[in-house]
């Protein structure tokens, strides 16, 4: 006879096999959810029972999991909408109701294990059927590690995108991609991520794939193609007026705002948001449009017969953003194309359009036609218009010509193209530098009034083949502030960083050191796009003078390079020449002239205050000594007290 504790052995070995074979409940995930889920308080800003009213739109992604006609459902949303709890939800059914082997795919394994500590181990340490399931961690052979959980009928594995050998191996019959958009476009030397994960399901009839991301880049965007490959809801919220069912988008919202200065930075506040139906026009606030009644319309209803159902939403319906929080990142996203991508891609979930046509050269021709700084009244020529503050420089050099543009700069980084110049000779020549002397460092520019200033600081750019040249005559320059400059491309370099001391080395002997700055060319290049973007003069907006100067060949070398997406590069925002904009010459000026500004230590309300007091506006007021020291010696002004021959050569 079999003893007893045997047979309670046996029993148990039995049950836990008959366990894996147990059909599941006749539960959807919503069902399932708000019987045993509860959120934990690491995770949620609601802890407690899992309660599907408050984020009633995911009911039919979760239900499609249940749905035995679809295969694979696709979730494009914004932040804070709930969409991990997606996919969580349908973990905590599958290993409670319906066991099976799941592979969960992250962007990298450290994504992989700060999810699985801060999700998945709360979620099944707060939910009695789920932890019944899965073996305490600290247990011997338990089979629940880090990126690991064993239950009965299957085994939960997390890894990142990379990870060719856990992506390729050991069938699976559930396969679930968090933040598709992030993931490596190759695990390793094997091809697409998400094509080995589909692959390892192709023995089971009953298999099931859920990918979810927030939008990035249209045309880039590897949730956007699996979008298109489904029945593409949309969550359409409807009208109190008029009735309509209309999905509530950025274009729809309309609000009002207050904007003040506080330390020469803008400050907004939102003082009140709204809907605008485009049915009626007529308008509801938040809280009549986050309760009114919604539902998912499918703009491709036939993919349900292929068994794949795609969900887009946007933060505009969510909980726990309201609608006053995202338009205040609107505001404070203008001007800056990282941020504005931020808020497009986790706020309104759209794509990000990055067009490389922000502006054209018949738009910036056009503009330049309605700034007549350069001639008075009566014709005579002067060069500097009002709100000028403090000249810089940008020259680059070329094989045999130095070009160059001189900047001027206002308060709140509004600047005006005051000169665009060609000096022609070779960068190792002394009559090319004399002449860079006579047109640029030296040079006084004039307002109406005579007023005049120098320039404040010169980059110069010690590329090509005259490198040491280049810095030996900076170097003999230095007391007008005129230093060489060397770009450093790639996203990741800081615009402008501390110079460094440089050798110079002539026929084969060092002969000294310059200073040297390095300047993050690609992160200048994206400051110039957004502030040409600007349409109304004030904050950021660029001037440019009626003038042959800065005619069409100036701006087709101006907008010579756009910002392009390449997914096979590492840094895949990659700046790259326009066809038919071989000549980027004035780009590269105004990057220097913008960089040597960014580095220049000036004080503008000091410089505003002792122009107002030069023309007898305003006294001049006793200001503290700044500390930061600039990076040579000042030059001693110079000052005339009346006539044509004023000027202010320490700006």
């Amino acid at each position: 006879m079999t003893s007893r504790p045997a047979a309670r052995r046996l029993n148990g070995a039995i049950a836990k096999a008959l366990a894996g074979m147990k059909p599941p409940d006749d539960l959807t995930v919503t069902q399932w959810a708000e019987r045993n889920r509860r959120l934990s308080s690491e995770a949620s800003a609601e802890p407690g029972p899992w309660r599907t009213s408050r984020t009633p739109y995911l009911r039919e992604p979760m239900d499609a999991f249940t749905d035995p006609k679809v295969r694979r459902i696709v979730m494009a949303s914004a932040s804070q909408v709930g969409k991990s709890e997606l996919e969580n939800n349908i973990i905590g059914y599958i290993i409670a109701e319906d066991p099976g082997s799941i592979l969960y795919i992250h962007p990298t394994t450290i994504d992989a294990k700060e999810y699985s500590k801060l999700r998945i181990a709360p979620m099944i340490r707060d939910c009695p059927t789920l932890r019944r399931k899965v073996a305490a961690p600290k247990s011997r052979d338990s089979g629940n590690t880090l990126l690991q959980k064993t239950y009965p009928g299957g085994i939960l594995t997390m890894c990142g995108s990379t990870e060719a050998h856990a992506l390729a191996s050991k069938p699976i019959r559930y396969v679930l991609g968090d933040e598709r958009d992030r993931w490596a476009t190759s695990a390793g030397n094997e091809g697409d991520p998400w094509e080995l994960a589909m692959a390892r399901q192709t023995t089971f009839y009953n298999a099931k794939a859920v990918e979810v991301s927030t939008p990035t880049v249209k045309n880039a965007s590897a949730i956007e193609a699996s979008y298109g490959e489904g029945t593409m809801e949309r969550w359409k919220s409807r009208c109190p007026h008029c009735g309509k069912y209309h999905e509530i988008q950025w274009e729809h919202i309309r609000y009002d705002y207050e904007e003040t200065v506080v330390n020469r930075k803008k400050v907004y506040k939102v003082k009140s948001v709204w809907y605008n139906c485009p049915s009626c026009g007529c308008i509801s606030d938040e809280a009549t449009m986050k309760k009114a009644p919604a539902r998912w319309e499918a703009d491709n209803p036939a993919a349900y017969a292929q068994g794949v159902r795609s969900f887009w939403l946007n933060a505009f319906v969510s909980q726990w953003a309201s609608w006053a929080s995202i338009v205040l990142k609107y505001l404070n996203a203008i001007g800056n194309t990282r941020k504005l991508q931020v808020v497009y891609n986790t706020c309104f979930g759209l794509l990000w359009e990055d067009r490389g046509d922000l502006e054209d050269e018949d738009s910036l021709m056009a503009r330049r036609d309605v700034e007549a700084y350069g001639l008075e009244d009566g014709g005579t020529p002067f060069d500097l218009p009002d709100g000028v503050l403090v000249l810089t420089a940008g020259v680059d050099t070329q094989d045999d010509r130095m070009e160059y543009e001189v900047i001027g700069h206002g308060h709140f980084g509004e600047t005006w193209g005051i000169e665009k110049g060609i000096i022609m000779g070779r960068p190792d020549e002394d009559a090319t530098w004399a002449k860079l002397d006579e047109m640029v460092f030296d040079r006084v520019f004039r307002f109406k009034d005579g007023i005049g200033l120098r320039q404040s600081m010169s980059f110069v750019d010690e590329g090509g083949h005259f490198t040491q040249d280049v810095r030996l005559r900076c170097r003999e320059r230095i007391g007008k502030k005129v230093f060489c400059i060397k770009g450093m491309p790639g996203p990741d370099k800081p615009y402008t960083a501390p110079p460094k001391q440089m050798k110079i080395v002539i026929n084969k002997v060092a002969v000294g050191t310059c200073w040297q700055y390095q300047i993050g060319v690609d992160s200048g290049k994206q400051i110039i796009m957004d502030n040409l973007s600007v349409k109304t003069p004030g904050s950021k907006y660029c001037h440019f003078p009626r003038r042959d100067d800065y005619g069409s060949g100036y701006f087709a070398g101006l907008l010579s390079e756009r910002l392009e997406y390449d997914a096979a590069k590492k840094q895949p925002w990659i700046w790259k020449k326009i066809p038919g904009h071989e000549r980027n010459e004035a780009l590269d000026c105004r990057n220097y002239g913008m960089a040597a500004f960014k580095a220049l230590p000036a004080n503008l309300d000091l410089i505003d205050r002792r122009l107002k007091a030069a023309r007898g506006e305003t006294p001049p007021e006793a200001v503290a000594t700044p500390q930061a020291a600039p990076a040579a010696p000042r030059a001693k002004s110079k000052k005339v007290r009346s006539g044509r021959g004023k000027k202010y050569d320490d700006w």
